[in-house]
């Protein structure tokens, strides 16, 4: 356990200001400077243990109190007081829980507040059933604390310790986390730790929790100048307290490469080390993934090989390869992705950006993966995600544009190749709901600024502003919530039953789970755009195409799986319809 930890329930790290005064009900304590520029109440204070308390602190002469940086409760909002929570109150379930490996399994990516038309935590649990039919290992939730507003996608979080009130609370995530595990279901947290966000952030008031420089999210968060010790302390101990006191199985680490620390020692690294050391204690897997945009192995290469030693990371460039197969959309960063070979290098090498030359960055860009020693599925992959999802210009999905046979052929490419699967909420069924980006700033310029870099964003990728939802429009939230009376009709059952499909044949399958790159080869042909996978003993076969395909397999070949009933094999010979795939063994 760190040391700040054992401080007191009120204590506070600012070494910024002269004056710390602690606010409680109607009544204001003085608080007293130590050596290490922790503040203490110099009077006596409530017991935590015995009731809530709702608390917050004066700033030098300020005479409107403030959150408390590591804040478990924000009741009233991210500007209003604290409320201390008790985390060893909850009485867990889960004593028999081991935990889940990444290894072979199938992630769930979700956001809480669209998931479901209450948009809680409670709710989301009257689904995990719908969630084991088709092969989930792991609920991912994008990013829970503390926002201003009443919804938001997560990351424009300023109190990273405080879960959002109106999905339940801290006390409704632990009961969310216990019921996912007596389910048999992993629960990874998307966490933010490259920025805070623009309303609500009252740090900097306290210490330097910022630095100069900033990202395209706002300015970095102060890892390795005068006064980072605490601030790295800071970020850890959220780390600890999602894994210890919420019993999460694994973190998504948001745009690590927006993480400026020039320390000898990385702070992913150190978070690595940490949370093996937890792991090893609690005697189960815990995971760590990164998003990042560098394309670069060091973060999942062990440490003892020189790397960070996180578990896994999300690879965009299978994304990008199989969109635009699927769509031949080639504008922005899908530009070099354009052929089909694209695809082919992405699932024989990992990265297809990995030295190569990048058009939309305009330089080289990426590191080759060690195929000869990296496991597949230290990959996190998908064809969907609130990434390429909800920053598309109108939030629409893939389901808009393509027929069922090549949905179903995003679901093979997904399941059946060689990294870690994971789906986007709705996905499975063809959700028609789109899932825009929203927010709920209650301050008006601040929504209008978020508005418009909105519009910049589009125009770098040639996409039309004037179809982009307004985020603040509340019905751009509500039209994002899925649509669950689909899940049981027309192509939304078919595209279902083909996710089920899939996912018996992964746990049937062991070479659809093999970790090895060489057990994964590839075969493409441009000019009719037929894109053969082998996978060990099994052959994924896709016809991107607009006409018949016709391939020769030998003697003795089985189906396994089509995209749709007008598929089959006549003499040895599989015969595709435009855009269909198939799975043969």
């Amino acid at each position: 356990m760190s040391p700040s930890r054992n401080r007191g329930p009120f204590d506070v790290w600012a070494p910024v200001p002269t004056r710390v005064r602690l606010v409680l009900g109607d009544a204001t304590v003085e608080m007293t400077k130590g050596a290490d520029d922790w503040w203490t109440p110099s009077g006596q204070v409530p017991d935590p243990s015995v009731e809530e308390v709702d608390y917050g602190y004066l700033i030098d002469d300020a005479d409107t109190p403030v959150p408390d940086p590591r804040s478990r409760r924000q009741p009233a909002g991210v500007h209003d007081r604290s409320r201390t929570f008790r985390p060893e109150a909850f009485e867990w379930t889960d004593g028999e829980w081991t935990g889940r490996q990444l290894a072979g399994s199938v992630i769930y990516e979700l956001h809480v507040g669209t998931f479901t038309p209450e948009g809680t935590f409670d709710a989301a649990l009257g689904k995990l059933d719908h969630l084991r039919a088709i092969g989930v290992d792991f609920v991912e939730l994008m990013p829970v604390n503390a926002v201003n507003g009443t919804h938001n996608w997560g990351y424009d979080g300023v109190l990273w310790s405080a879960v959002h009130e109106p999905y339940g609370g801290p006390s409704g995530y632990q009961q969310f986390v216990d019921a996912c595990h007596a389910a048999g279901l992993g629960v990874i947290q998307d966490v933010v730790y490259n920025h805070l966000g623009p309303s609500g952030n009252y740090l900097p008031l306290f210490g330097p929790y910022l630095k100069q420089g900033r990202s395209t999210w706002g300015e970095y968060v102060n890892l390795d100048g005068e006064g980072s010790a605490e601030v790295r302390r800071y970020v850890l101990d959220n780390v600890r307290m999602w894994l210890e006191d919420y019993h999460v199985d694994g973190l998504r680490l948001d745009a690590v490469h927006a993480l400026s620390d020039s320390s000898p020692v990385h702070l992913l690294e150190e978070m690595a080390v940490e949370v093996a050391a937890l792991s090893a204690h609690q005697r189960r897997p815990l995971t760590l993934i990164a998003e990042s945009d560098l394309n670069d192995p060091v973060l999942i290469t062990p440490r003892e090989a020189g790397g960070y030693g996180l578990d896994a990371q999300w690879s965009d460039d299978f994304h990008h390869a199989v969109h635009v197969a699927l769509t031949r959309e080639t504008e922005g960063y899908y530009a070099d992705f354009e052929p089909l070979t694209a695809l082919g290098k992405v699932c024989e090498r990992g990265f297809f950006h990995d030295g190569t030359y990048s058009s939309f960055r305009g330089r080289d860009h990426g590191v080759p993966i060690d195929t000869d020693r990296v496991p597949t599925w230290r990959l996190v992959v998908g064809s969907q995600n609130h990434d390429q999802v909800g920053n598309r210009a109108a939030g629409d999905r893939i389901t808009e544009h393509l027929d069922d046979h090549q949905l179903a052929c995003a679901a093979l490419l997904t399941m059946a190749g060689p990294f870690t699967p994971m789906l986007f909420q709705g996905e499975e069924w063809a959700a028609s709901t789109p899932f825009c980006f929203f927010t709920s700033h209650p301050e008006p310029e601040l929504g209008r600024v978020t508005a418009e870099g909105r519009f910049e964003e589009f125009e770098q990728m040639g996409w039309d502003p004037a179809v982009v939802p307004d985020p603040q429009d509340p019905d751009t939230f509500k039209r994002s919530k899925l649509d669950w009376s689909e899940v049981g009709s027309g192509r939304h059952a078919r595209l279902l039953a083909a996710y089920r499909r899939l996912a018996e044949l992964r746990r049937a399958h062991p070479d659809l789970t093999n970790p090895a790159f060489g057990s994964t080869s590839c075969a493409v042909d441009e000019e009719s755009r037929l894109f053969r996978m082998r996978r060990g003993g099994l052959l994924v076969v896709v016809n991107f195409g607009d006409g018949t395909a016709s391939v020769r397999l030998g003697p003795g070949r089985e189906l396994l799986f089509t995209t749709g009933e007008d598929i089959g094999i006549d003499e040895a010979v599989l015969v595709l319809p435009p855009h269909a795939g198939a799975l043969v063994r």
